[in-house]
């Protein structure tokens, strides 16, 4: 798991509290803070997929490389 991937988790939660508590007070632009938070997380988790699979790929990658040397 890369540190996106944390990151976008803890941005996700923490947006969905900041919405949650800006609709139980009325505050509109902390509910929309909270909104843009949880679109930030998405966005961070979403990189740290793209890094993981490209990782795996550079893995696979490797594995034939050294498979065809043999």
């Amino acid at each position: 798991m890369t540190d996106d991937k944390v990151r976008g988790g803890f941005d996700q939660a923490k947006g969905t509290i900041k919405e949650t508590a800006g609709n139980l007070t009325g505050d509109e632009r902390m509910a929309d803070e909270g909104k843009l938070d949880q679109a930030k997380g998405k966005v961070e988790r979403g990189l740290g997929d793209v890094k993981d699979a490209a990782g795996s790929l550079k893995d696979q990658v490797g594995d034939a490389i050294d498979d065809v040397r043999r």
